[in-house]
């Protein structure tokens, strides 16, 4: 068996069982799902100290509703022009346990041309970060990961897996991994000066922007203001799961939670984290 190991230090996720399980208690203390049927979310992924709470909660509101044949991560950091590249191994070392990957449907999928194999060195926060989270709250399902380009590429490839699981008669969640602003001087992005007021404009303004859009299911006006904004890292995933739930009718998404890396550690440079389920 080809099994993809563990490629982030202990600083983004917890290195033990016991660990990982003691945070996911803590992120889903006073936490509620929201009413509804949900199948498909966003949640942050910059490591689990600042990210982890409203990831948590947006697996979570998933799992309460449905456990899927399959789950779908989406990861980004990927450039307009680059290809979709998803992973081909047959299982990823989690500190839960291994989780079991959906080899045939990821090949399928290089097969079609709709994406490109993982080199076994690749490595990227923005899926690997969710995996214990998924191994936790969907035990019995295995995986899909693929990272999504910042282009309407990723349209393309949200609605053409949806469609390949549909063939194979296989449920699934869809997860698309993605941070909103990056703002500060570590990220060369200060139009609107440093402190209180810079994070009340990143707020108020440049990723509400973003996830209006998000909420809307516009993924083409999404990955636009992306552009125009520089309000999210990975527009890519985001677009891929609105094209996914859009082909199951659902209309729209309920924000379960927005903060900054600001309000866990004020810094002169602060990431935004939302999470969202449809």
């Amino acid at each position: 068996m080809t099994t993809r190991k563990r490629a982030l230090s202990g600083g983004w996720y917890p290195v033990s069982a016991n660990e990982c399980l003691r945070e996911i208690r803590a992120f889903l203390s006073g936490f509620s799902a929201p009413e509804g049927h949900w199948t498909g979310g966003i949640a942050p992924h910059a490591g689990w100290t600042f990210s982890g709470r409203a990831a948590a909660r947006v697996i979570n509101a998933i799992a309460e509703s449905l456990q899927p044949d399959r789950v779908v991560i989406y990861g980004g950091h990927l450039s307009e022009g680059s290809d979709p590249i998803i992973y081909t191994e047959e299982s990823w070392e989690t500190p839960m346990g291994p989780l079991t990957l959906d080899t045939q449907t990821s090949k399928d999928l290089v097969r079609e041309g709709l994406a490109v194999a993982a080199p076994r060195n690749y490595s990227d926060n923005t899926v690997e970060v969710q995996l214990p989270l998924v191994k936790h709250f969907f035990p019995d399902s295995s995986v899909i990961a693929v990272h999504s380009p910042s282009s309407e590429g990723s349209i393309q490839l949200g609605s053409a897996l949806e469609a390949l699981l549909r063939s194979k008669g296989l449920t699934a969640a869809y997860i698309g991994s993605a941070d909103l602003t990056h703002y500060g001087p570590n990220y060369g992005f200060t139009s609107h000066g440093t402190g209180v007021p810079a994070v009340k404009w990143v707020k108020d303004d440049n990723d509400r922007s973003l996830i209006d859009h998000a909420l809307a299911m516009d993924a083409v006006g999404l990955l636009r203001d992306s552009r125009l904004r520089h309000n999210t890292c990975s527009a890519g995933p985001i677009a891929s799961v609105i094209a996914a739930q859009s082909l199951r009718g659902v209309k729209h998404g309920l924000l379960v939670e927005y903060y900054t890396s600001y309000d866990v550690m004020p810094s002169s440079s602060f990431v935004g984290y939302a999470g969202i389920v449809y």
